[in-house]
């Protein structure tokens, strides 16, 4: 049902669907509850003070939820409408052999930058598969005909990721997640502690691959999204702690080229159940390095 439900979404047009999705967003946003209350928390965490930059951050979530049939089951239509003014680092390396470390936090349209990626070279990415098994279907048709390579989130699919990048291939993960217990250490993240995962460090320092951070900015109107890549050219050091906390710095300056887009109702800043307390926070910014306010699209 959940399937069928998906396919005659898929068939609107994307600027409809994100127009729908952007009014779900606010009106769920409007209701009391938690998730309003921990998507106002974390944008003031990370400096946006304006009332309404909350609701419009609220709307471009809805927007990203609802264009998830389109992007899912008609892939290429979808990538036909991917601007990319960068192509040249991905093509440059992948002609050098070179293996290519994808960091995309959950920032405007993440699902679709594994499949441009997965465009004309193989692509691993690793997958949570869903509680629900009402679910299954849904993913397995939206993974087929992707062009990506989905592993699982354990160490078999810590395994195929090395496998991969010492074979010169490219990998994908999603860096801004809360990790298990054992997979995670302390590191700011918008100036506040976060259990933030160790893969990326322990990938990039067994593996020495291009690190490029990724996100898929959502254009106005349904014209499409534009991809940004951010090279991460700061060596990765040996210390967990500070692996992790250079990530997180690079995550933050993808966040802020359009950070209405970003994923600002998620939890976290969650303290899995067997860690271990955080540490102090960093120092608070000078107001002139923390993020400013920007206008959202239309």
């Amino acid at each position: 049902m959940i399937l069928i439900l998906f396919r005659l979404l898929a068939r609107l047009p994307l600027r409809t669907l994100q127009s729908i999705g952007r009014l779900g967003g606010r009106l769920i946003f409007a209701l009391p509850g938690r998730y309003r209350d921990r998507l106002k928390f974390n944008v003031r965490q990370a400096g946006y003070h304006d009332p309404g930059f909350a609701w419009r951050a609220a709307a471009e979530t809805g927007a990203m939820i609802m264009e998830l049939p389109k992007i899912w089951l008609r892939t290429q239509e979808c990538l036909a409408l991917v601007h990319d003014d960068h192509k040249s680092l991905i093509a440059n390396a992948r002609s050098a052999g070179r293996p290519i470390l994808f960091l995309t936090p959950h920032l405007g349209c993440f699902e679709i930058t594994g499949r441009y990626g997965a465009e004309g070279a193989k692509f691993t990415v690793m997958f949570r598969p869903p509680r629900k098994q009402s679910l299954v279907p849904l993913m397995d048709a939206a993974r087929s005909g992707s062009g990506i390579t989905a592993v699982p989130a354990n160490i078999k699919g810590v395994r195929a990721f090395l496998r991969a990048l010492k074979n010169g291939e490219s990998v994908g993960m999603l860096p801004d997640q809360v990790p298990r217990e054992g997979d995670g250490v302390w590191a700011p993240f918008f100036g506040k502690q976060a259990f933030s995962v160790t893969l990326p460090g322990k990938l990039a320092r067994a593996t020495n691959p291009l690190i490029i951070v990724t996100a898929c900015e959502r254009l106005p109107k349904g014209q499409g999204w534009r991809m940004h890549f951010n090279e991460v050219l700061d060596p990765v050091p040996e210390d967990p702690v500070e692996q992790a906390a250079l990530f997180n710095r690079e995550m933050e300056k993808m966040i802020r080229k359009f950070p209405e887009q970003y994923l600002w109702g998620y939890y976290r800043y969650k303290r899995p159940s067997s860690a271990p307390p955080p540490p102090p926070d960093p120092p608070a910014e000078p107001a002139s390095a923390a993020g400013t306010d920007t206008p959202g699209h239309g």
